[in-house]
């Protein structure tokens, strides 16, 4: 088997390379260091090992010895290894060494480039490293060795060059660097900047001159740009709108995705903490089977989640088994699931709640109709009532549970240290409650609750949440939307 050394760029998930992360799909064993992201880790299979190699500064973790060995180890013991490094494997990242190590040993190996902080990091704070006129040249210099006389680079040559200087693991060393530069002859008026965790929403960048950058704090992992290029505001990353923000998503695991990768375009950091899990029936949809055999005999479908779309789907043949019944979706998530099946909803409300699909069902049928509602074991029961109290024949099929998920003591930890939680169903909230963390005497500074709508904001406020946000169109998209605007706003 082969060991793939690849590069995982520098945070952003967006950039790794797609055939990164093909071979993160098929990985048996992930070797990873500090500067992994756990959402590129994710991109592994569940079931593949994962190994922490990461260094912290001072404190190694595992000698680099002990790592060549390590790969050398699995990949002769057949397994697909995928040695997953910050950055580009190759730059500055010891990856040359792991792969002289591995064709030493005849263990077969592939170079995954990735997509270098150098480049990244300026480029996500608005610094061009190169700009026509000003600057035709860039320099990347490691900062990890002492300037002094022993030390591989030459400041005094580096100086002279002109262009831009890119300096990566310079933090601790900065005031000797910049001392070196300055009495090489540089203008201490040079601009300079440090970007700190570089296209990450807790990226921070500090932009000042070679003469003051030090007066800063500066953090590690930074990147250092010394040139006239590091004057340069071209801000966009920084100005998303909700950039910085850590946004916990309790929705179920197979659901969170999208809303996080919305989250993550509009800069914020999505933290997936789910709180429910979505399972079969308790009667493992032996009754939800027996009515799709039957639709025929229904005037009415009627599908009151995305879930319960999903569950009868399961269950049916193809859009045929409907017969002459009509397909009511309480919204526009519900009606996608659908319309992936090629099943078109005959009604969907202007308002996603049931008192709204109550009411325009009741439009749209007459007092002798007949309906099939499949939907969650526990609901309200606003529709399947206010159908029977207008003359409806109804028929209520169990289609899925929600079982309560574990939440950890890392989970508890994240929420709390988290700017925003979001809830998409009362029935997170209730767990969220059940769980003890809305108890306020323990967390006194929750974090912002917002809710995907009316019912969840209820479900919020009986356990004493105090909801700041609330989502005018019940999608996750408006969810997304009143977040924006709730941060847009002056406080």
């Amino acid at each position: 088997m082969t060991v793939y050394l690849l590069g995982a760029g520098p945070g952003d998930p967006g950039l790794l390379t797609l055939r990164g992360a093909e071979v993160l799909a098929g990985a048996d064993v992930v070797v990873y260091d500090r500067l992994s992201v756990g959402a590129v880790l994710d991109m592994a299979p569940a079931a593949a090992e994962r190994v922490n190699v990461g260094k912290l500064p001072g404190q190694p973790r595992m000698s680099q010895a002990e790592i060549n060995q390590l790969l050398v180890e699995h990949g002769r013991a057949g397994r697909r290894v995928v040695r997953l490094k910050g950055g580009d494997p190759l730059v500055f990242a010891r990856g040359g060494e792991e792969a002289k190590a591995l064709a030493a040993a005849g263990v077969d190996f592939e170079i995954i480039p990735g997509i270098t902080s150098a480049f990244a990091a300026p480029a996500y704070a608005g610094i061009p490293v190169t700009l026509r006129h000003s600057s035709t040249s860039v320099t990347v210099i490691t900062g990890h060795e002492a300037p002094n006389a022993k030390s591989s680079v030459n400041w005094e040559a580096a100086a002279q060059l002109g262009g831009t200087l890119v300096i990566l693991m310079g933090v601790a060393r900065w005031d000797a660097i910049a001392e070196q530069l300055l009495a090489a002859g540089m203008s201490p008026d040079t601009p300079a900047a440090a970007v700190c965790w570089g296209t990450r929403p807790s990226q921070r960048t500090v932009r000042a001159t070679l003469a003051t950058l030090g007066e800063h704090p500066l953090e590690a992992p930074s990147v250092i740009v010394v040139g006239e290029v590091a004057a340069q505001e071209l801000e966009w990353y920084e100005r998303r709108p909700l950039f910085g923000k850590r946004v916990v998503v309790t929705r179920p695991a197979a659901q969170s995705a999208s809303l996080c990768d919305m989250l993550a375009r509009a800069g914020a950091e999505p933290i997936p903490v789910p709180l429910i899990e979505i399972v079969a029936a308790a009667d493992e949809g032996a009754a939800l089977k027996a009515a799709a055999e039957h639709l025929d005999d229904y005037d009415w479908v009627i599908l009151t989640s995305a879930n319960g779309a999903r569950a009868l789907l399961e269950v049916v043949n193809d859009a045929r088994d409907f017969g002459r019944a009509k397909v009511a979706a309480i919204g526009p998530a519900t009606a996608e699931v659908l319309k992936a099946a090629n099943i078109l909803p005959d009604l969907v409300p202007a308002r996603y709640v049931a008192e709204a699909l109550l009411e325009e069902l009741l439009e749209a049928g007459s007092e002798t109709s007949k309906a099939l509602i499949a939907r969650a074991a526990v609901a309200r029961d606003v529709l399947p009532e206010g159908l029977r109290a207008a003359g409806w024949e109804v028929d209520v099929v169990e289609a899925y549970r929600t079982k309560e998920a574990e939440v950890s003591d890392a989970a508890r930890a994240q929420i709390a240290s988290s700017d925003v939680i979001t809830f998409a169903s009362p029935s997170a909230v209730e767990q969220f409650a059940k769980s003890g963390l809305a108890a306020t005497e323990k967390h006194p500074s929750l974090p912002i609750v917002a809710c995907i709508g009316p019912i969840t904001a209820a479900a919020a406020r009986k356990h004493g949440l105090e909801v700041a946000v609330e989502a005018s169109r019940h999608t996750a998209n408006g969810l997304l939307e009143a977040l924006e605007d709730y941060f847009a706003s002056p406080s």
